[in-house]
């Protein structure tokens, strides 16, 4: 059973590799192969090959289920249902919609739309709740993330989702409200239902947040500051509804039925069948509270064959029904494996059971907790490395206290709670009151235990091959007291700890121009040092590119201190990043044109005429010197010469800023690679500065489909007549340049990574 699973897993995995699916001919030979080696009798070699089959026609399935290119950018009515929690911040609130079956756009007759969008509705006048009926009118857009190394593939977790386009609602025609579901008809409204009676029960309360997701599975909510709280105390697994939880309600349902179930005297039914009926049914309707995530599906399936085995009483063994529960996600949703969720929860209830299972003698309770979360702690940082790029030290002890204070206090009482607040508000209150000292302690507790200098760790990805050496590295540090050599296991993790990312040679540099949509950011590495240019955007007190682009992308590159952060100027799109980007990493020094914006961070105001050398490469500022009527035009100009050539890095300069740079250097403002002056806009590259500069190649730093239409076609026309290749980073993802055969090589993340479900 187990190796037949870890079959079918390694097919569905193989598929997710592909760059683009196989044509349908290639399923048909397939199909063959398989009906060949079934009628062998060789079952291990079918599950792999049903495993890769199965893949293959739920992607295509799902990438069939896309926004035809006929209606992007399109106005289109729709009808239809919000799927489920909306999210809410200062200026938006977006949500899953579903149009009714069979919903053609009406612009363009025949042209069906996807079975599940994501739309956004600016400033809205109207309460969006789960279950609701609405008319809108809505522009959309096809799939289209920003794409970097390190970073969160939008694309991707759009792909899993079932969601085939992105939108906005237009606020004119008015959006019309057509009637709401039922809360006994879908769990999504009894999710919202109860999410509005906890806000008008807890008010104001600072543990709102937190209660949500430990009831409902909402975590919308939680601020980013609690989110690293929690991650560098390795306790993220017990804010979302996770396996242990469902476990833990279905153990105390089960004990308590088969108790009072025994005492009516009703014997028709056995104690024991009635309460596993009984917690079977609870955990399932938790796991939908919970909205079917990955770790509950899990655990649910693995109850469910436990329970079973308990009414038939049969005996079974841990692995298999961890197998059983592995096939079952993965038939429902093949695409469970792209998740990071996915291999979390399945090799976290794995490493438990072979480091429990078949062991001599029984560890008092204090000292088996200890265990557990040294062999998750441990068993688990290979995984937290490669998907988070940083694990946390002091996880086993942060959750030997709140993994009982959240599983045996806060999460029994919080659903009780939940469930009289419709009967009694009052009497919930009053056990919401018993909550607050609890969380409030623990979240003092964990606050403090994140501030600790070395709490967590941040590493670059490891390699694949570090983590072959690692993982039966992990299996014998955790092998029972007595088998030879367990010191090996130490060895077998230096790979892990010894990953080091790729660096220049002296004189030399690797520059990354990242997508950060409508918006600037640049890092520019040499031998020993690293500098950020600008730090892209920031849409609300919780959403910023310095948090989801730049440091993901520093730290996946072992990043711990950048040398120096230049923000060119104080626009949004420049300058919006740069809290959360210092807030996680240290910066030696700060250059910028608006010092004043930046002045908790002590910064330098750049001005033509700084320069300094790094590891044989040179940087010079060349603007600016005067003040110019355009803040635009006052960004820092950065030219950086090394062995190879030389990058030239202008901000949003326009015509003003460039005729001066022209008539003050010269010919001496030739550049291999120019970073296109304000997002390529026709305001800017003029012809005199491009003449000068004669780039090789222009990289454009704009949004996909931006409201601004950069970059503006005479722009591109201007570059043609230099002769300058020119990609954009809407359309190329973050644009690498790196020596490559003693010659510079500029090349696309999204030519060179991009998987079948990425937008091409």
């Amino acid at each position: 059973m187990v190796v037949s699973a870890l079959s079918f897993l390694a097919g569905l995995l193989l598929v997710q590799q592909l760059p683009v699916l196989p044509d349908i001919q290639w399923l048909i030979v397939g199909g063959v192969a398989a009906c060949i080696i079934a009628w062998l009798g060789y079952w291990r070699r079918l599950f792999f090959v049903v495993g890769v089959l199965w893949a293959i026609v739920f992607a295509m399935h799902r990438l069939s289920d896309r926004l035809p290119e006929q209606l992007e950018g399109e106005e289109v009515q729709v009808t239809g249902t919000v799927a489920d929690l909306p999210e809410q911040d200062e200026k938006r609130v977006r949500f899953d919609f579903i149009p009714r079956d069979g919903v053609y756009a009406a612009s363009q007759p025949g042209q069906l739309l996807p079975s599940k969008l994501r739309l956004s509705w600016y400033y809205p006048d109207q309460p969006i709740k789960a279950g609701q009926h609405w008319t809108f009118t809505v522009k959309l857009k096809r799939i289209h993330g920003t794409m970097n190394p390190g970073g969160f593939d939008y694309e991707r977790w759009l792909f899993i989702e079932g969601i085939g386009a992105t939108g906005y609602v237009r606020s004119s025609p008015k959006p019309v409200l057509l009637g709401r579901d039922s809360a006994w008809t879908r769990i999504a409204v009894l999710r919202q239902s109860i999410a509005d009676q906890l806000a008008g029960t807890l008010g104001n309360s600072p543990n709102l947040a937190l209660i949500k997701a430990l009831t409902i599975g909402d975590g919308n909510s939680i601020t980013q500051q609690q989110w690293e709280v929690f991650r560098k105390t390795g306790t993220t697994h017990l804010v979302v509804i996770s396996g242990s939880h469902i476990g833990l309600i279905a153990g105390l349902v089960y004990f308590l039925v088969l108790k009072l179930w025994a005492q009516t005297g009703w014997l028709a039914w056995s104690p024991q069948k009635v309460a596993a009926i009984s917690a079977v049914l609870v955990a399932i309707f938790y796991s939908g509270l919970a909205g079917f995530s990955v770790p509950t599906q899990r655990s649910v399936v693995m109850l469910v064959v436990a329970m079973t085995a308990i009414i038939l009483q049969r005996n079974t063994q841990p692995f298999n029904i961890l197998s059983i529960a592995l096939f079952a996600v993965l038939i429902f949703d093949p695409l469970a494996v792209l998740a990071a969720g996915f291999w979390l929860s399945f090799l976290a209830v794995s490493l438990i059971v072979y480091a429990v299972s078949g062991r001599l003698g029984k560890l008092k309770p204090i000292w088996a907790a200890i265990k557990l979360h040294w062999v998750t702690s441990v068993g688990l940082s290979p995984l937290l490395l490669l998907f988070f790029q940083q694990v946390s030290l002091i996880a086993p002890l942060a959750n030997l206290v709140a993994v009982p204070v959240i599983s045996l206090l806060v999460v029994p009482l919080s659903l009780l709670a939940v469930m009289v607040m419709f009967i009694s508000p009052l009497l919930a209150g009053k056990l919401f009151y018993l909550l607050e000292p609890l969380l409030q302690g623990l979240g003092w507790l964990l606050l403090h235990l994140a501030e600790i200098p070395q709490a967590s760790i941040n590493h670059a990805a490891p390699s694949h091959w570090a983590l072959l050496f690692a993982v039966p590295g992990v299996l014998l540090l955790l092998a029972p007291v007595g088998i030879p050599a367990r010191w090996l296991s130490l060895v077998m993790f230096l790979p892990l700890v010894f990953t080091d990312a790729k660096r220049p040679e002296t004189g030399e540099i690797n520059m990354t121009l990242l997508d950060v949509g409508q918006g600037l950011s640049a890092v520019v590495q040499t031998r020993h040092h690293w500098l950020v240019y600008d730090t892209g955007a920031k849409f609300s007190a919780e959403s910023d590119m310095g948090q989801s682009v730049l440091l993901p992308f520093l730290r996946s590159q072992g990043i711990t201190k950048i040398d120096s952060l230049v923000v060119s100027h104080g626009d949004n799109d420049h300058i919006g990043g740069t809290e959360s980007l210092l807030r996680g990493i240290a910066a030696e020094h700060v250059l910028t044109s608006v010092a004043q914006q930046l002045s908790r961070y002590a910064p330098i105001n750049c001005a033509a005429g700084q320069s300094w050398r790094w590891d044989e490469v040179k940087f010079t500022m060349l603007s600016p010197r005067q003040a110019f009527v355009s803040e635009n035009d006052n960004s820092c100009v950065l030219k950086i010469e090394s062995k190879h050539g030389t990058v030239l890095l202008t901000g949003d300069i326009q015509v003003a800023a460039e005729s001066w740079l022209v008539e003050t250097y010269g010919e001496t403002l030739k550049a291999n690679v120019l970073v296109a002056p304000h997002h390529g806009s026709k305001t800017s590259s003029t012809s005199g500065f491009l003449q000068a500069v004669q780039p090789d190649y222009v990289l454009i730093p704009a949004g996909y489909r931006n409201q601004f239409g950069h970059p503006h076609r005479d722009v591109l026309a201007r570059y043609r007549q230099v002769d300058a290749k020119w990609l954009n980073s809407a359309d190329s993802g973050a644009i690498s340049v790196n020596v490559e055969n003693n010659a510079w090589a500029v090349q696309g993340m999204r030519q060179a990574k991009s998987k079948y479900w990425n937008a091409k």
